[in-house]
């Protein structure tokens, strides 16, 4: 299998997955395996060009949710009465407010990455302040030797933690970028200036961008007006948002970006992949809109699995330079000149 070289970022092919949704890549001792999704036990994570973790930050944090996974069956419907209050489905997508809730970075480098050596990671790292950065960067540079991993993903454009990142992303690149033993990403926000950010990036060293984050969004329960979740404000991930990541990666290509970017929002399909291919991105990454269902809908696991393994096998068959050579290059007017797999 070829593998995929954004700069200095090693992939195994240009499909990876997004943050949080599979949890630490690792199983949980508790209800679900890996993170929100149990359809992840159908797909081989190890197939993936890489495997991105739960947001992680210095110390654990319970967020708006909790990082409990010890739950009786007895308290099974309060927790998801809770669950509830951070995770809803909403039109086109899902919104979310779990505000980084983690076990920390020294939990994870500790119970869960050993587990997950077989994967190709991407861990991202989260914080308040540049020295936090500086810390989960240190942390990470202390327990992983260069290139055991393909990179870290600095999530600085989070939606729902009530942060104003803005303040902190100059000391974030100009202190923690330099620091990383590994190649660094950047998860911009739709709603920033997500041009000059990236630009602000390339100049500071970064290897890649990641676009887009999800998008701030609010949502009322048209009964009572109260918000739907716990922190009033979410972020909006799934379907809903693929025109907004499509025009971002558009946009930031426009404005001659040249840094490598890794396109997420709203991607189900083999055919969703190709218009980011041809919108200027180099890699894709599956986020809600395929990991997510319904409780009811996980009935359904196999079935989504065998979806996801699809379109593994045809990025597979994309992702060595020729390939991806003929989906970038192809007119999208003729979408029958792709590969087919």
């Amino acid at each position: 299998m070829s593998e995929v070289w954004l700069g200095d970022i090693r992939l195994r092919n240009r499909l990876v997955t997004s943050s949080s949704l599979l949890g630490y890549g690792a199983p949980d001792p508790g209800l679900v395996p890996y993170g929100m999704s149990p359809i992840s036990r159908f797909v081989p994570l190890e197939r993936f060009g890489a495997v991105t973790t739960r947001t992680l930050t210095v110390q654990p944090r319970d967020g708006h949710f909790t990082n409990r996974t010890d739950w009786p069956l007895h308290a099974l419907p309060g927790l998801l009465r809770r669950y509830a209050t951070v995770l809803r489905g909403v039109d086109g997508g899902w919104i979310n407010a779990f505000g980084w809730c983690n076990v920390g970075i020294q939990a994870y480098l500790r119970d869960y990455y050993p587990r997950t050596r077989d994967q190709n990671t991407i861990i991202s790292v989260g914080g308040f302040a540049a020295e936090e950065f500086v810390a989960l960067v240190d942390a990470v540079n202390a327990a992983v030797p260069p290139d055991e991993i393909a990179a870290v993903e600095f999530n600085v454009s989070c939606p729902n933690v009530d942060h104003d990142f803005e303040p902190i992303l100059a000391g974030v690149l100009a202190d923690a970028v330099p620091a990383s033993r590994h190649p660094v990403i950047l998860k911009l926000s739709p709603d920033r200036d997500y041009v000059r950010h990236a630009r602000r990036a390339a100049a500071a060293g970064v290897s890649a961008l990641t676009a887009i984050n999800t998008v701030r969004a609010l949502r009322l329960n048209p009964r009572t007006g109260q918000p739907l979740l716990a922190n009033r404000y979410g972020g909006l991930s799934g379907r809903a948002v693929k025109p907004i990541g499509l025009r971002v990666v558009a946009e930031l290509r426009d404005a001659g970006i040249t840094l490598p970017v890794i396109a997420t929002g709203g991607i189900r399909t083999f055919d969703d992949c190709r218009e980011y291919f041809w919108a200027g991105a180099d890699a894709v990454s599956l986020g809600s809109a395929s990991w997510l269902a319904s409780y009811p809908g996980y009935a359904l696991a196999p079935l989504w699995g065998w979806r996801i393994r699809s379109i593994l096998k045809r990025i597979e068959l994309v992702s060595d330079k020729q390939g991806y050579s003929a989906v970038c290059h192809s007119p999208a007017a003729q979408p029958h000149g792709l590969p087919n797999g």
